[in-house]
């Protein structure tokens, strides 16, 4: 077995894997292999292979952990890849302070959140409202018989339903969680025969993606079976049991306001958010800069950004249109600004227990419940959203970004420290981009 810091130049000698590019011949049997034979066979794809390998096993950091548990998140897991860890101060939140962890690749992102996170600080913070923790889930399946047979069947087998899971709740009945509804759905209006099984799920602390798709496979396997008892399985065609990831009922909302006073920000401000609800080109981009800061969450504390970014998008399309998730207010001399969106995410199992930055990340927070996590998620995306749209209606994004940018660019071109600071005090008032650095760079060089 070789060690993570020998050179590819010994990766290269194993011989003894059988396995031959793809372009030859179909890998078998990837999983299996150690992982130098997988990085041997992967840089053989690679346009610059000694290059590649060495980065692989440079970046692998086994000594800083007392066990593999990371590598087994993933299939053939053959190095890390580390994104920057942050930290945003001052957020007050529903009257308690945090300092927030972020994990995120953009330079801008951590500071346009600590800066609103101040600005509001003295303004009363952010105010959240749970608004519900229910997920719900699937069995989607096709009918050939009459509709009153199919709804007096599932009328029939309702107990048996809720019993066949039994067993496996009985841990998140425990912690107040479980099934909280079944019901039948016809979807026939929309494609010929089709059925749901909805099931409306309460997973407490958790998540709850894995505990949802095991009950809903368990229900669908027992219909079946009660599907062929009755005898009338043949008009019944189970296609999947899945939950969904469009999470309307587990919803928060977050808002801040404070007087609009003589300037004339906030009505900017109003303007802009106005135009996300009608013009959907606008809505995209307006949604990502909440999701800057809600992403960046979600991955600091171990959980799934993709499928909160997915109700978050799906939630945006409700009403048939795209449109910003966000809304501002100007009422008797007050400026509220609002974001109402789903967050299925949880604090207990998977990454957020296994990884220890994302146990790290939940202990900052106090060992939050998912519920207080919910509001935290939020309020970052509102104040990364509030950032920007201070930044667009005032003196445009591009002037800060530029300059936390800047850092980007002299570390792409090399630049030394000092070269890094005389940089910094030129740029201080002037257009900043990849040229400009680098004729500077080549003035301060003197090349």
């Amino acid at each position: 077995m070789l060690r993570s810091d020998q050179r590819i130049e010994t990766c290269l000698c194993i011989s003894d894997c059988q396995v031959t590019k793809v372009s030859e011949i179909m890998i078998q049997g990837f999983s299996q292999l150690s992982r130098e034979e997988k990085i041997r066979i992967a840089a053989e794809y690679a346009s610059q292979p000694v290059e590649f390998a060495n980065v692989m096993f440079s970046h692998w950091l086994p000594e800083q952990r007392s066990d593999e548990i990371i590598t087994e998140f993933t299939e053939n897991t053959v190095s890390d890849f580390s994104l920057p860890y942050s930290l945003a101060p001052n957020f007050r939140i529903n009257g308690k302070d945090y300092i927030v962890p972020m994990v995120t690749e953009e330079s801008s992102v951590v500071a346009a959140a600590s800066a609103a996170a101040k600005f509001w600080w003295s303004r009363g913070g952010f105010r959240t409202r749970i608004k519900g923790v229910m997920k719900p889930g699937h069995i989607h399946f096709f009918w050939t018989g009459t509709r009153k047979a199919i709804e007096s069947f599932i009328a029939e087998i309702n107990p048996g339903l809720l019993e066949s899971v039994s067993t496996i709740g009985k841990s998140m009945k425990a912690r107040g969680g479980g099934i909280v509804s079944i019901s039948l759905k016809d979807m026939t209006s929309k494609l010929h025969g089709y059925f749901q099984i909805e099931a409306i799920f309460n997973t407490a602390d958790a998540m709850g993606a894995n505990f949802i798709n095991t009950c809903l496979e368990a229900m669908a396997a027992y219909m079946e079976q009660q599907a062929k008892f009755r005898e009338i399985s043949a008009d019944l065609d189970i296609i999947m049991a899945i939950l969904s990831n469009y999470t309307p009922q587990c919803l928060v909302e977050c808002e801040v306001n404070c007087p609009i006073g003589e300037t004339t920000l906030f009505r900017r401000i109003e303007k802009a958010v106005l135009i996300a609800r009608y013009d959907m080109s606008r809505a995209v981009t307006h949604n990502k800069g909440i999701f800057n800061g809600v992403d960046a969450v979600i991955l600091a504390t171990g959980n799934d950004f993709r499928a909160v970014e997915a109700a978050g998008h799906a939630w945006a399309s409700r009403d048939g249109s795209y449109k910003g998730l966000s809304k501002a207010d100007i009422e008797d001399d007050q400026f509220t600004l609002s974001l109402e969106m789903p967050i299925p995410i949880g604090v207990v199992g998977g990454m957020t227990t296994l990884h220890p930055l994302a146990k790290a990340s939940l202990q900052l927070l106090g060992n939050p419940s998912s519920e207080t996590l919910m509001s935290v998620v939020a309020a970052t995306g509102l104040a990364n959203h509030f950032s920007a749209l201070k930044a667009l209606v005032s003196g445009g994004i591009q002037q800060g970004h530029m300059k936390l940018h800047l850092v980007n660019i002299l570390a792409q071109l090399n630049a030394n420290m000092k070269e890094k600071e005389e940089a910094v005090r030129y740029f201080e008032h002037r257009y900043i981009s990849v040229p400009e650095v680098q004729n500077f760079l080549i003035r301060l060089r003197g090349l």
